[in-house]
């Protein structure tokens, strides 16, 4: 069922920056309202949506730590008092820390495996029990999970859990009519990815692809909206790598 204005609902974890928020306002675009939800970036999520009321659409932000169980249920609850209910959930949310796996110390685990894991299975718990009928899920995935590069081994291992969870709740909502995806990103223009890379690192990366280009924001939001949308309803249960041919 959409809101009171026939709106359907999305959740964007990690909606605030990068390809979350470039999910948000193409989610947005395509007739959803949007609940933002950020860790910190308050200021940016609340532009965001001030952004997206400009353009003619509907959102809402609402702070949430996803390693926090409570906090994830108070996240849906704040998108079922603004708006209804939930059809959608897009879990972008996620912290990449780089090592060897002789180097890492226990916090460079922890932190990850707390949010790219822990937290996606918060919010896939809670959105197996409160979704709407009809409702998708996408799950952010990384193409790391395939290419298995030195220093992201606890990353990569973080995501390769995610896209097993994927693949499980998609046989668990049997009789719902939800679809559960993963979306797997290559080298992409974020803060994230470009943090610490020299420029010669990057222009290495670009070259990976046959496209011989970095991902940007909008080509991960362009297949999440096709997951998402009328086209994307026969797809479940898979894991689309948005990556330009790099693996």
């Amino acid at each position: 069922m959409p809101d009171a204005n026939g709106k359907k609902v999305a959740i964007v974890t990690g909606g605030s920056r990068g390809i979350g928020a470039a999910i948000a306002e193409r989610l947005a675009g395509d007739g959803f309202a949007v609940v933002i939800n950020y860790a910190g970036s308050a200021a940016e999520a609340e532009a965001l949506a001030g952004k997206i009321a400009q353009a003619g659409g509907r959102a809402i932000t609402a702070q949430a730590d996803v390693s926090d169980p409570a906090a994830v249920a108070r996240l849906f609850d704040a998108a079922e008092a603004a708006f209804g209910g939930v059809d959608v959930l897009v879990n972008n949310a996620g912290v990449m820390r780089l090592s060897a796996i002789a180097d890492a110390d226990d916090a460079v685990f922890d932190s990850q495996m707390a949010i790219n894991l822990k937290g996606t299975f918060n919010t896939l718990r809670e959105a197996a029990r409160r979704l709407r009928n009809g409702g998708r899920i996408v799950n952010l995935s990384s193409s790391q999970a395939g290419i298995l590069s030195p220093t992201y081994g606890i990353y990569a291992a973080s995501k390769a859990a995610v896209e097993a969870l994927t693949h499980v709740l998609a046989k668990e909502l049997r009789g719902r009519n939800i679809t559960v995806n993963a979306v797997a990103p290559g080298p992409t223009t974020t803060k994230l990815f470009l943090d610490g890379k020299s420029q010669e690192l990057i222009d290495h990366l670009a070259k990976l692809a046959p496209l011989e280009r970095l991902g940007e924001p909008k080509d991960v939001a362009a297949a999440i909206s096709f997951l998402t949308g009328p086209d994307g309803g026969w797809i479940n249960g898979q894991v689309l790598r948005a990556n330009g041919g790099v693996i």
